[in-house]
């Protein structure tokens, strides 16, 4: 059971009547959209919180294993080269 004001209810039936709704079915949906930005709100804290724990150093994270993103530059430069010339192989051109 719960309280609720006039000015609610009258708000509550107004909402239930433009969705064609029961009252109850609105303050379901309401609930649930609390919980769901409760959710959203904790996940969001925590990825603050692992940032804050872990923070970036910049464009490109440099760890003990190197440049990620050069890494990665290369590695796909390189895929890129060996597709082509394996496109060309079969016989196929390149775009």
């Amino acid at each position: 059971m719960v309280q609720l004001t006039d000015d609610l209810v009258e708000l509550l039936d107004q909402r239930a009547t433009e969705e064609g709704v029961s009252r109850s079915q609105v303050i379901r949906e309401a609930i649930e959209a609390f919980f769901r930005a409760d959710r959203s709100a904790a996940i969001d804290r925590e990825i603050v919180a692992g940032y804050r724990r872990q923070p970036q150093q910049g464009e490109y994270d440099a760890d003990e294993w190197g440049n990620l993103a050069t890494l990665m530059s290369a590695l796909t430069g390189n895929q890129m080269r060996q597709l082509t010339a394996e496109e060309r192989e079969a016989g196929f051109e390149p775009w």
